[in-house]
């Protein structure tokens, strides 16, 4: 069996590669080879964390610091959690490891693109388990040390007091679960927000769609009530439109992270997205919802009105606006997870 390397572009990502990229990773690469606008990424695969640990000699240590744990314990709990995570930060990165991230990233705009750093655990999409939302996402992250920064504390967040308990619960190995991190360039879009791509109760075909200004972190966290579209996939029409008062966004903050922010008053009560802005989306979640034959939950920043779909093959390029499945089991995720519904 080939040796699955510490670098994988998404192109030569597909769903069945969830053991080395997680759930995450997986779902942006079969999203990208359907031609869907999905923003250029890496993944820091699931092996190179795992010789990560092996290399830095981690694997006993971290283990040891929660073995006999009783999770109930709420005290120990945080205190095991916090020894994990501070072992994996204190670790130094192996060279070869941090040389290809860096190479990796300096094919993102010459290592100038600003990112999104996304943990995904390689078994957060198990039918059985939802692993999405309890590790770490890092927004708006620019340049090598930032970058390997964000990566090791995504690879930290596995040992997080929540994650630990759900595993522990769920009868998780912790010497099987891995992580991997997507290095994904991360789209300033004004507007962004959830996509249901039918009715979420019904069932019924119609795509209900959730926008509000800025990151969409902002809908997905319930920091801000969103303006709602439906569209009638039967009529191809929006047939309904609830423009709500946006009082915040979360933008970015300088050069690394993000911040909430007031909206101006004079964009509070504006209409976030155009009738064929929603047509658009709700033809890009048709196509995602067709490929996977069940309902999907989407995140997204809008879809230029000029960008036309078409199919893509493995390792060929094609435009990128930004779309990803959202994971709907934790109604969390900061755009970070994939499920179906």
């Amino acid at each position: 069996m080939k040796e699955v390397p510490n670098i994988l572009w998404l192109e030569e990502i597909r769903k069945e590669d969830i053991s080395s990229v997680g759930g995450k990773g997986a779902s942006l690469g079969e999203m990208a080879s359907i031609g869907l606008p999905v923003p250029t990424a890496f993944v820091v695969t699931a092996q190179a964390f795992r010789r990560f640990l092996v290399e830095t000699g981690l694997e006993k240590k971290l283990f040891a610091a929660y073995n006999n744990l009783d999770v109930e314990n709420n005290e120990a709990l945080e205190k095991a959690a916090d020894t994990a995570k501070a072992l994996v930060l204190k670790a130094k990165m192996p060279v070869k490891i941090r040389d290809e991230i860096k190479a990796a990233y300096k094919k993102m705009e010459n290592g100038s693109m600003i990112v999104a750093v996304r943990s995904s655990a390689t078994a957060e999409d198990l039918p059985d388990a939802s692993f999405a939302g309890q590790q770490e996402t890092y927004l708006n992250i620019k340049g090598d040390a930032a970058l390997l920064e964000s990566v090791q504390k995504c690879w930290a967040s596995l040992y997080g007091a929540r994650a630990i308990y759900y595993r522990a619960k769920q009868g998780f190995d912790d010497h099987t679960v891995n992580i991997a991190v997507v290095v994904q360039q991360l789209v300033h879009s004004q507007k962004a927000g959830v996509m249901f791509t039918s009715h979420p109760i019904t069932g019924e075909p119609l795509t209900i769609i959730e926008g509000s200004w800025g990151l969409g972190e902002a809908v997905v966290s319930g920091s801000v009530s969103p303006d709602k579209y439906v569209f009638d996939q039967r009529s191809e029409k929006v047939v309904d439109t609830l423009v709500s008062n946006k009082k915040v966004e979360i933008v970015a903050d300088g050069d690394k992270g993000t911040k909430l922010a007031d909206v101006p008053a004079d964009r509070q009560d504006k209409q976030v997205l155009s009738n064929e802005e929603v047509a658009k989306l709700a033809m890009y979640g048709k196509i995602a919802e067709n490929h996977y034959g069940i309902p999907q939950d989407v995140l997204y920043p809008p879809v230029p009105a000029d960008h036309h779909h078409r199919g893509k093959e493995r390792g060929k390029s094609h435009d990128r606006t930004g779309i990803e499945r959202k994971d709907t089991r934790t109604g969390t995720g900061s755009g970070t997870g994939c499920r179906d519904r």
